[in-house]
């Protein structure tokens, strides 16, 4: 297979002399083509932090990352920026959305920033939004959506231009047992489709349903599993999420 991430020694200080924090402390972390890598530990263990490194929104203090076989951690500002409109997919707890934009025009604007069209971005827009089951939703604002349905807009935000790997921070965080399913299946799909996904997460239902579960503590990875069952096995893990 083909490695489309990778890290290798990667640090993250925060604070000087006596207060040094070392957020992440010599990660070594290879993420391979169609890939859903699940990063689990404790609240404080880094892994956020690796994420935000692994995409670009932070620069390591020591070690290398590469994309496509390319160092990011050593862009400049703009090229930085570039990768993290198209190389890379972001979802994130919180989900993030412009509250003032609908849900069509969210979803539509990573792909205006990269510089397509507003005919191509709202065409991208309206059939990812089909793809996440949000057809019927595409003028409504985030306020009017549920938390699910907020989510599953941030995902197909996250695939407007078309990343090689999205990077998801907490993605169920927000979200109850029913709304989580929903997105643990969408992720799923995109599993199938040959999509390459990093999922942080603290809970260990959500991290199974991943191809390869990496366990973080105090920064450093300290154990990998390799999980087996395919896509049966996968959803069959979030049968309990329903109760």
């Amino acid at each position: 297979m083909t490695v489309i991430l990778s890290a290798r020694g990667v640090r993250r200080d925060f604070g000087s002399r006596e207060g040094l924090v070392r957020a992440v402390d010599g990660v070594d972390l290879d993420v391979m083509a169609g890939e859903t890598v699940a990063v689990m530990g404790p609240s404080g263990c880094g892994k956020s932090t690796l994420l935000h490194l692994l995409g670009g929104l932070d620069r390591p203090s020591g070690g290398q990352i590469t994309l496509h076989g390319r160092r990011i951690d050593d862009l400049g500002e703009k090229a930085l920026a570039r990768l993290r409109r198209t190389g890379v997919g972001f979802v994130f707890q919180s989900f993030h959305l412009m509250e003032e934009l609908t849900a069509v025009e969210n979803v539509e604007m990573p792909a205006l920033l990269a510089g397509r069209s507003p005919r191509a971005a709202r065409r991208r827009a309206v059939e990812l939004l089909d793809r996440v089951a949000l057809a019927d939703r595409a003028g409504a604002l985030p306020s009017q959506l549920s938390g699910g349905q907020r989510q599953r807009v941030a995902v197909a935000r996250a695939l407007s231009n078309e990343p090689a790997v999205i990077l998801a921070d907490e993605p169920t965080g927000n979200l109850d047992s029913a709304a989580t399913l929903d997105v643990l299946k969408l992720f799923d799909s995109l599993h199938d489709s040959g999509q390459t996904l990093v999922i942080v997460t603290h809970d260990a239902r959500i991290a199974a349903t991943a191809d390869r579960l990496v366990s973080m503590r105090d920064g450093v990875l300290i154990d990998e599993t390799r999980l087996t069952g395919g896509t049966g096995g996968r959803l069959g893990s979030l049968v309990g999420l329903e109760d």
